[in-house]
């Protein structure tokens, strides 16, 4: 079992980071949350979630012990696999979801792209109890400033990036065009949160 990866961080996209560790490149599926908090650095750390397959072998990288928890409780919900799972952490930070869980807010989760109705409930009712057991409503926001590269860069990468969630290109870089136009400082991964809203 991988319990970290620590290294240069050799390549890094919104979906996906590459840590060269003792000459070895790993790539790690991350989420928003980590890309924000891991971009610009040289060198980073990544829990690591291994996830093995008969067809594929997969690693998952979070800046913190605590999205890892919660990515892990995530998936242990009927209908909820790691794409959701990946992809519910993009939208929200993880004091924002053990919020929206805690209070029942199932509005607030079905705003998720991909999440439904029966979903966001089963989410709630499964996990309530659970997040208070790991203290994971404690957790604490990661913040920080990002300098939003030129529009072209921020458009590019913002696509590549919802694509790898699985979205396809055409329809992505329409709703990724729209919100540019509309705010063309925003920084990737709000770009990114803001699409994942909008596409259809």
């Amino acid at each position: 079992m991988i319990e970290y990866i620590r290294g240069e961080l050799a390549d890094l996209t919104p979906a996906l980071a590459t840590i060269e560790a003792c000459g070895v490149g790993y790539g790690l599926n991350i989420s928003l949350n980590t890309y924000t908090a891991i971009q610009g650095k040289k060198e980073a750390k990544l829990f690591v979630y291994e996830a093995i397959r008969e067809d594929a072998y997969v690693l998952y990288g979070f800046a913190s012990k605590r999205e890892r928890e919660m990515f892990e409780l995530l998936i242990t919900v009927s209908g909820v696999g790691t794409n959701t799972a990946r992809m519910m952490l993009s939208s929200m930070s993880v004091p924002e979801l053990c919020n929206a869980i805690s209070t029942g807010n199932a509005r607030l989760i079905q705003s998720i792209k991909g999440i439904g109705k029966m979903t966001a409930q089963r989410i709630i009712v499964d996990l309530k109890d659970k997040i208070v057991a790991l203290g994971l409503t404690d957790e604490i926001p990661v913040g920080g400033t990002i300098t939003a590269p030129i529009n072209s860069a921020v458009r590019d990468e913002a696509v590549a990036a919802l694509t790898m969630l699985g979205f396809s290109p055409a329809p992505t870089q329409k709703v990724v065009v729209a919100i540019l136009n509309e705010q063309p400082t925003l920084p990737v991964e709000q770009v990114v949160k803001l699409a994942l809203k909008q596409i259809k």
